[in-house]
């Protein structure tokens, strides 16, 4: 699929999972805190209740990972179940559908064992409602049979830890983010700590990677290990076929611009959302619903996977009346502001 498809997982710089990226993953992610890279205050914060439900021989309280996609949520949920040394049952929200789902996923689980569930805002209402005894209580209420004769029987759940990840927190219900009792929220990577995650994959992948390229493909991977390792194995094939193998700084630099991903890791489809607040609507504001029509994308799609990064890095700003471009996205794109131009905040 060529660089810039608006099709979901098509781009090289979506944070979005494709099954290349599962797969290589896999391989790459780090198994305990101290091969895990960034996000230190909340790894440092983890350590310490790991290790006091490990000395109290007790299950770790429920985490929730929230933010943008590729930041490492389901890394370090592998990360919590190797440190405590016990079994991690990985699921999504999607996948439970029905109450008997879940019932057969918590009877499984044994004493300390990591529930990991993503996208756990997508869980059905029915399931989650049924998950807070098992969350508060280690009990599941299950009815058996039909009308005067129907039973309520109260299963007995091993002491377990779920470890929930959402990019949506806003759709959480109440009820479900006050059951958590740790609660981290990912923020994007700088360069330097993308520069130790290429570095670490590199030699995990043998990929000849030297510090100049590492560090132009860490600047264009928009702040998302995901990213940064999907690009440096784009980069390892134009290394391999045009080059001498080895990934420096040139051959990152040519290889990442044939892919049409520029100096601030933004692609084609991230120029024509720019461009067409720009050009179309002189700047904004404009409603992200005219932004989606005019670029045939669907209004979710758009607000999910292009605009965190865009506001992230200050190219457009969102308002009551809608969204604006700013200065910057005028200047990287070349284009003159408008006379009297402010950005709006």
């Amino acid at each position: 699929m060529a660089a810039g498809s608006t099709k979901k997982g098509g781009r090289e710089v979506s944070a979005r999972a494709t099954p290349e990226d599962v797969n290589v993953e896999n391989t790459l992610r780090p198994r305990i805190f101290s091969e895990y890279v960034g996000q230190t205050k909340i790894t440092d914060n983890l350590k310490v209740f790991v290790e006091a439900a490990k000395q109290r021989d007790e299950a770790l309280d429920h985490v929730l990972f929230c933010g943008p996609p590729g930041l490492g949520k389901t890394t370090l949920a592998h990360v919590i179940a190797n440190e405590l040394d016990v079994n991690l049952v990985s699921t999504s929200g999607p996948a439970v559908e029905r109450k008997g789902d879940l019932a057969g996923i918590l009877t499984n689980l044994k004493p300390r064992d990591v529930l990991f569930i993503d996208e756990v805002h997508r869980l059905p209402r029915v399931v989650e409602e049924n998950l807070y005894p098992a969350m508060e209580d280690f009990r599941f209420d299950y009815i058996v049979g039909e009308g005067p004769s129907a039973r309520n029987l109260k299963l007995k759940l091993a002491p377990f830890t779920l470890v929930g990840a959402t990019t949506r927190t806003a759709l959480l219900s109440s009820p479900m983010r006050d059951r958590f009792g740790v609660v981290c929220r990912l923020e994007f990577y700088p360069p330097e700590e993308l520069g130790q995650i290429l570095q670490r994959s590199a030699d995990i992948l043998q990929v000849q990677l030297d510090q100049a390229g590492a560090v132009e493909i860490a600047r264009r991977s928009r702040g998302t290990p995901r990213v940064a390792n999907r690009l440096l194995r784009r980069v390892r094939d134009f290394a391999q076929v045009l080059g001498d193998g080895k990934v420096t700084a040139a051959v990152a630099r040519e290889a990442l611009n044939r892919l049409e991903v520029d100096d601030l890791g933004l692609d084609r489809m991230d120029h024509l959302i720019l461009k067409t607040i720009i050009e179309r609507f002189g700047g904004g504001p404009v409603g992200v619903e005219a932004i989606a029509a005019s670029i045939s994308e669907e209004k979710d799609t758009l607000e999910e996977v292009y605009e965190p990064y865009l506001l992230q890095e200050g190219l457009i700003n969102r308002t009551a009346r809608g969204r604006t471009a700013t200065s910057r996205a005028f200047k990287h794109l070349g284009i003159a502001p408008p006379k009297g131009q402010t950005d709006l905040l």
